[in-house]
């Protein structure tokens, strides 16, 4: 999980990136709505060097781009007005890999499983944080990962913080589906 890769990978091989930002420009030219999302951001500095790198082949000149950010590691929770400053649309959870840093945990790891829980105190506080400094800001938030399909409760406060859209497993849209419902009722 850490290591060289996600937005770090980026700046250190721009060569790269570009051939990859070069492929998203040409299929934008057909389907514009194909949206940039950066993963594992490490620091705001290092997101706007990513912002630059996109900047250089044009894809800001097209209002209907959208330059979106993972938010997985904790440095994204705590700075998270930092990386919005930087000038991004919006903004997706993902619960799985930020759950596993904010506990120190490894859901794949047997080992340790057993202490993996997306409804710690610590985990619904990074998630209520980086959603209302997202509302706050006008941008978009979003969650991927596991928890919004096992746990209806989350379902709920993600609703009532202000989530824009929830990410969940097939077999669990219908269910999802009447969760939210019933939860922006109470709204």
């Amino acid at each position: 999980m850490l290591g060289f890769r996600g937005a770090f990978r980026y700046v250190a091989n721009p060569e790269v990136f570009n051939l990859e930002l070069q492929a998203i420009k040409n299929v934008r030219e057909k389907y514009e709505n194909l949206e940039l999302m950066v993963p594992f951001v490490r620091s705001p500095e290092e997101l706007t060097r990513v912002r630059k790198l996109v900047a250089t082949q044009g894809l800001f000149e097209k209002p209907s781009f959208k330059f979106l950010m993972m938010v997985e590691i904790p440095v994204n929770v705590i700075q998270i007005e930092d990386f919005i400053k930087v000038g991004i649309d919006g903004v997706s959870i993902g619960s799985n890999d930020l759950t596993m840093l904010i506990e120190g945990t490894d859901r794949d790891n047997s080992d340790v499983a057993t202490e993996f829980n997306e409804m710690r105190p610590a985990v619904l506080w990074a998630l209520e944080r980086v959603i209302k400094k997202c509302n706050e800001a006008g941008i978009t938030s979003s969650i991927c990962g596991q928890a919004p399909s096992v746990y209806e409760e989350l379902v709920q406060k993600l609703v009532r913080w202000g989530i824009t859209s929830i990410s969940v497993n097939p077999d669990s849209i219908d269910r999802v589906r009447g969760t939210v419902a019933h939860a922006e009722k109470d709204i």
